[in-house]
């Protein structure tokens, strides 16, 4: 069976290079072993071989199995910067990402980081990464700078989106409300997960998710809380009239037709999200090489859940590869 992780992260070097030029505001120091450690609001991420050498991690990928690897940024973004210097970032990131796609395809595929804090300048580079460096789409995140994914300045980056049929994973970052998660990792274990559920819910109750409905969004962490909690969506839809204002159908609904990756490594919790929204809308992912992801883990989850053949190898590659147009 075809593996295709669609949710795992890379600093690519032009951005570490960036970073280490003093362009960026975010601050760079280095661990006793020598990797990079990038230190923004909130959090830091320590940067592992297997965040940025990417001949070190197609080593671990043929180890594991893997086939393929959708890569993308990861947190903060370039979102954290003034507007100018976000777009010159995140396009210089798209660059390095297509790079590693020409070079070393079918290996890797990528997804694009957007300047999110500048609409104009997303829609700009959306439609350069998908027209001339074919990039399947785009990874945001679940908000920008406290900025809700479903204001309407972001709707142009959605029609263009909806006209081409193209994928947009949301991926949460520094949650609204991160100053009551500063203590015990509360932020990426409890806040990331929140606020992937708030963005599904704004989109769809705003009518993103109605007025845009070919595009192929992707929910990060198994949709955060979004398989256990759209029943209680839909009751909001049918008790408050302003729940039902932008929408015609109750958003159980246009949450069944997205698609949710599997970085949830607990059995049951897998099961959930396939009796919700279906084996063709679940994605295998990893969060490699963060140290809260894991490939074994991913793999012996999804070895493990109560599923068909057919719905299995549709959960390790074949949804993704229809999804991503990855052959």
């Amino acid at each position: 069976m075809r593996i295709i992780d669609v949710h795992n992260h890379f600093y690519t070097p032009g951005y570490l290079d960036a970073l280490r030029r003093g362009e960026s505001i975010l601050k760079v120091t280095d661990d006793e072993a020598g990797n990079p450690v990038i230190h923004y609001p909130g959090d830091y991420n320590v940067v592992v071989p297997g965040h940025r050498d990417i001949a070190y991690r197609q080593g671990v990928l043929e180890e594991e199995g893997v086939d393929t690897q959708v890569i993308t940024f990861t947190t903060p973004g370039t979102i954290v910067e003034p507007p100018a210097v976000s777009a010159r970032m995140a396009s210089q990131v798209n660059d390095d990402l297509a790079r590693v796609v020409q070079e070393r395809a079918p290996r890797f595929s990528a997804l694009a980081t957007l300047p999110l804090n500048d609409p104009v300048a997303s829609l700009k580079e959306l439609r350069r990464v998908v027209e001339e460096l074919k990039l399947p789409g785009a990874m945001l995140y679940s908000n920008v700078n406290g900025v809700a994914l479903s204001h309407e300045q972001y709707w142009p980056l959605y029609e263009y989106a909806h006209e081409r049929k193209i994928v947009l994973h949301i991926h949460p970052t520094a949650p609204v409300g991160v100053e009551a998660m500063t203590e015990y990792w509360m932020m990426p274990l409890v806040g990331f997960l929140m606020d992937t559920t708030l963005a599904a819910g704004m989109l769809v109750f705003s009518g993103v998710a109605e007025r845009f409905p070919n595009i192929q969004w992707v929910l990060s962490h198994l949709g955060g809380a979004v398989p256990y909690l759209a029943e209680r969506f839909d009751r909001g839809f049918h008790a408050f009239p302003d729940c039902r204002a932008n929408v015609s159908r109750p958003p159980s609904e246009y949450l069944k037709t997205w698609n949710y990756d599997t970085v949830n490594f607990d059995v049951a919790s897998l099961e959930l999200a396939i009796k919700f929204a279906g084996a063709d809308h679940v994605l295998a992912g990893s969060d490699y090489p963060h140290a809260i992801g894991s490939i074994p883990m991913m793999k012996k989850a999804l070895s493990a859940i109560n599923v068909t053949d057919a719905e299995r190898a549709a959960i390790l590659g074949g949804n993704a590869a229809r999804i991503y147009g990855l052959g």
